[in-house]
């Protein structure tokens, strides 16, 4: 975690930084597709063969639920996902907190202000919601600049940045 790269889109700078425990390589990924794909064969293979019982057998359907879950989290996770990353160019930050869920894109006219803390970043919108995104105490190589980005960002489209201590 705390990798960061940068990438050059046509005439626009981004950063983007990892907020995963650990990178999976390759052969992880590999794996990870294959056997998602293997559940999700075997819970088709099972619902087809058991398909007359459906209706009186609950543990078939829990067997058949959990294996599409498991194989479609395996999926996702083998194509990379899964992967929760804040992304920050110049007029827009793309944030993605849930690893099943997909990103968030804020661009910088929706964006009120932003509060940094120690461990947490919020952002508010003009439409009234606001966004958390929470770093934890274990990472914190990545806290310090993912906070310098946001802060670029905030100078370089005129939002209000407000950086909060708080005691513990």
């Amino acid at each position: 975690m705390g990798k960061e790269k940068t990438h050059e889109k046509k005439d626009m700078h981004s950063k983007y930084f990892s907020l995963e425990l650990h990178k999976s390589n390759k052969v992880t990924r590999i794996f990870e597709l294959v056997f998602g794909i293997v559940c999700l064969g075997v819970a088709l293979v099972w619902l087809i063969l058991n398909f007359s019982s459906l209706e009186s057998n609950f543990s078939l359907w829990a067997t058949i639920i959990f294996l599409s879950g498991f194989g479609y989290f395996q999926v996702i996770s083998g194509l990379g996902r899964s992967e929760k990353f804040i992304e920050i160019s110049d007029s827009s930050i793309k944030i993605k907190r849930n690893m099943l869920l997909p990103y968030r894109e804020l661009r910088s006219d929706e964006i009120e202000k932003i509060e940094i803390l120690p461990l947490n970043v919020i952002f508010y919108l003009k439409s009234g919601k606001s966004l958390f995104l929470r770093f934890g105490a274990t990472y914190t190589d990545t806290i310090d600049p993912v906070k310098k980005g946001i802060k670029a960002f905030c100078s370089s489209n005129n939002i209000d940045v407000r950086i909060k201590i708080e005691e513990i």
